[in-house]
C-alpha cells in the first residue's frame, strides 16, 4: 500500500501527484534458508505503517496459529502466502510487495533460499536494481551466499546490502560483525561487486530495519529503509544506444502499418535512423504513436508503435536499433546458462531460445567450463546439474540480434524452453557471438590437423570441443591398444601409415580428423589458417594461444 501522508485527507490531488512522481526502486532480498528474509520485508511494511488493519488483524491470528514466534507477531507469515511455505517455515515462490514511503515506491522480490528453488531467486533478480543479501550472524557466509551473490553479479545488479541479521542472537557483536563483513567482502571482491553496505540489523526486534538501532551504538551507517530511499537509481537502460524488440506488426488498414513494441534501451524521437536487425535494412522513424496521441520522444520501459518513412520488412522478433550503433547478429553465441531443471543439460540437446519477442531453436554444442561455486574455479564439466552455473556454446537455427549482456541486460538475456514440456529449463546471459566458429568449421570440413609437440593433446582437446559433432579426434596413445596393438617399438612408419588411412576415410565423409602423434606433416598449413582465423575475428582466448605456441614451435609464422 502507499504511505499513509497526511495529504490524503486535506489535498488528495495533490498526493496524488507527487505520488506518482515518485521514483521507482526494485529490489530483492535472498541468501541462503533461514536467514530471515520475509521476516525482514514483513518488518519493513509493518514499521512503514503500510499494513491496513485488517492485514494486521489476520497477521495477529495467523501469528497465533502457524507462527513461530511463541505467541508474538511473526512478519514472515506477511509474505510467506503458501501453505507449504507456512508449514515448512521456508519461501518456495518468488513474492513481490509492492509500498511506498515519503520519498520513493518500491517493488520487493522475497526470494527462497534453498537450493532447490535457486531457479526462483534467479527470477527475481532479473529485474532488480538493488540486492539485499542476508546472513545469518551466527553461521556467517554459506555456500547458497555465495551462489546467490554470484548470480547477482552475472544478472548485473551492482548495488549490495550485505544484511548481517539476527545480530541479538551474537549479542549484538561488532568483532562478529566486522568478521562476516570482512569474509564477504573478499569474496564480493572475486566475483566483481564493488558497492557493497554492510548493515548489522535483526528483523526479528526491528534494530536497524527502519531505525537506528539502539543494541548497536558502534555502528554509525544508516537503517535499512533510510539507505533505500536515498540509494542512486542506475539510468543506463536511457544512455544505452536504442534497441524496441518487435512484439507485433499493427496494420488495422492499408492506410497505417506501425510496429509496436517496449523500448528496451535508449531514446527514440522522429526524424532518428533506424536499422532493422538481423536483416539490416534502414529507415527512419516517421511517427511515435501511443492511445493518448503522437510523442515527441520515447524512453526506456515505454510500450509505443511506430512508423517510418519508408517500407520495410519487419516481422515480430526482430530488433529496431540505432542506425549507427546497431546490435550484433549471430547464429553462435557463447553465453554463461543458469540451470533450472531438475533433467541435467547434456550438449546435443535442441531447445527453444526466447530472447525478448524472438523465438528460434537452439541447440548446446558444447560446455566450455562449470563454476564450482566453492572456489569460484572453471572446472571442466559435460553436463550442467539442478543449480548448476557454465560458460556453453549454443548454435541457433538462424541468426538473431542480441547484445553482450554486460552492455544490455534487456538485449543479451534470453531463457530456454524445453520443446516437450515447454518448461523453462535455463536462464542465459550472452557473453559474445560465435559466428567465426561456422566459418572455422567450413574451412576446415574434410581436412586432417595433425599436431604433435608438448601442447599437441590441449590443442586437439580444445579444437575438437569446438568443432563438434565435425571433428574426431585420433590420438595415438588411444590407438596403441586398438588399431595400432599389434606392431612393436620402432614401427612408427606403419603407426603413421594406418592413422593416415583412418584420417583420409573420415575426410571422405566431410569430417575433420584431428590428429595427435608424432611424425606426420600433412595439412600443418591449415593450423596456420586456423589461427589466422581466429586472430582476426578476435577469438583471443586459450586455444588461439596454445595453437599460436604450437604453430610457432613447429617453425611456421603465427599469421
Amino acid at each position: 500500500m502507499a504511505h499513509a501522508s497526511p495529504l490524503i485527507g486535506t489535498d488528495i490531488d495533490r498526493y496524488l501527484e507527487l505520488h506518482e512522481h515518485k521514483s521507482l526502486l526494485r529490489f530483492i532480498t535472498c541468501g541462503s534458508v533461514d536467514d530471515g528474509k520475509s521476516t525482514l520485508i514483513g518488518r519493513l511494511l509493518y514499521e512503514s505503517k503500510m499494513l491496513f488493519e485488517d492485514q494486521l488483524a489476520a497477521l495477529e491470528d495467523d501469528s497465533k496459529k502457524s507462527g513461530t514466534q511463541g505467541g508474538e507477531l511473526d512478519f514472515a507469515l506477511l509474505v510467506d502466502g503458501l501453505s507449504a511455505e507456512r508449514e515448512q517455515g521456508i519461501t518456495i515462490d518468488v513474492a513481490y510487495r509492492f509500498f511506498s514511503t515519503e520519498k520513493r515506491k518500491f517493488i520487493v522480490a522475497d526470494t527462497p533460499g534453498h537450493e532447490q528453488y535457486t531457479r526462483n531467486m534467479a527470477t527475481g533478480a532479473s529485474t532488480a536494481d538493488v540486492a539485499i543479501i542476508l546472513v545469518d550472524a551466527r553461521h556467517g557466509v554459506l555456500v547458497q551466499t555465495r551462489r546467490h551473490s554470484y548470480i547477482v553479479s552475472l544478472l548485473g545488479i551492482r548495488k549490495v546490502v550485505l544484511a548481517i541479521n539476527k545480530m541479538d542472537a551474537v549479542g549484538y557483536a561488532e568483532e562478529r560483525f566486522n568478521a562476516i563483513d570482512a569474509e564477504y567482502r573478499r569474496f564480493a571482491a572475486e566475483i566483481g561487486l564493488r558497492d557493497v553496505l554492510s548493515i548489522p540489523m535483526s528483523a526479528l526486534r526491528g534494530d536497524n530495519v527502519t531505525e537506528p538501532s539502539k543494541e548497536m551504538p558502534w555502528y554509525a551507517g544508516p537503517a535499512l529503509l533510510h539507505h533505500l530511499e536515498h540509494v542512486e537509481i542506475d539510468d543506463r537502460q536511457q544512455r544505452l544506444p536504442m534497441r524496441m524488440p518487435v512484439q507485433w506488426v499493427n496494420r488495422p488498414s492499408m492506410a497505417f502499418r506501425g510496429f509496436v513494441g517496449t523500448v528496451a534501451s535508449g531514446v527514440l524521437r522522429p526524424g532518428d535512423a533506424v536499422r532493422v536487425l538481423p536483416s539490416g535494412q534502414t529507415s527512419t522513424i516517421a511517427r511515435i504513436v501511443t492511445e493518448g496521441g503522437d510523442l515527441p520522444l520515447a524512453v526506456a520501459g515505454q510500450s509505443i508503435t511506430i512508423t517510418t518513412t519508408t517500407e520495410i520488412d519487419v516481422s515480430r522478433g526482430d530488433v529496431l536499433a540505432d542506425a549507427a550503433a546497431p546490435p550484433a547478429v549471430a547464429d553462435e553465441l557463447l553465453a554463461t546458462l543458469v540451470w533450472m531443471h531438475e533433467e541435467p543439460l547434456s550438449p546435443g540437446r535442441s531447445y527453444f531460445i526466447k530472447i525478448g519477442a524472438c523465438t528460434a531453436t537452439a541447440r548446446v554444442r558444447a560446455i566450455r567450463h562449470q563454476v564450482d561455486m566453492k572456489s569460484l574455479a572453471e572446472v571442466a564439466a559435460d553436463r550442467l546439474e539442478l543449480n548448476g552455473i557454465g560458460l556453453c556454446e549454443l548454435v541457433l537455427d538462424r541468426a538473431i540480434a542480441f547484445d553482450p549482456y554486460g552492455e544490455n541486460r534487456e538485449t543479451g538475456g534470453f531463457v530456454l524452453i524445453d520443446k516437450l514440456s515447454n518448461d523453462t529449463v535455463a536462464a542465459g546471459l550472452i557473453q559474445r557471438g560465435l559466428a567465426h566458429t561456422g566459418a572455422a568449421r567450413e574451412l576446415l570440413r574434410g581436412c586432417v590437423v595433425w599436431l604433435s609437440g608438448p601442447a599437441a593433446r590441449v590443442v586437439a582437446a580444445d579444437l575438437v570441443r569446438r568443432l563438434r559433432p565435425t571433428a574426431v579426434l585420433l590420438d595415438d596413445n588411444a590407438l596403441r591398444g586398438g588399431l595400432n596393438f599389434d606392431l612393436r617399438a620402432g614401427d612408427d612408419a606403419e603407426a603413421v601409415r594406418r592413422i593416415t588411412a583412418v584420417a583420409d576415410l573420415l575426410v571422405a565423409s566431410g569430417l575433420v580428423a584431428i590428429v595427435v602423434a608424432a611424425g606426420g606433416e600433412k595439412a600443418q598449413l591449415r593450423a596456420t589458417e586456423l589461427l589466422a582465423l581466429l586472430v582476426e575475428t578476435n577469438e583471443i582466448d586459450p586455444v588461439t594461444r596454445r595453437i599460436a605456441a604450437f604453430v610457432t614451435e613447429r617453425g611456421f609464422p603465427p599469421h
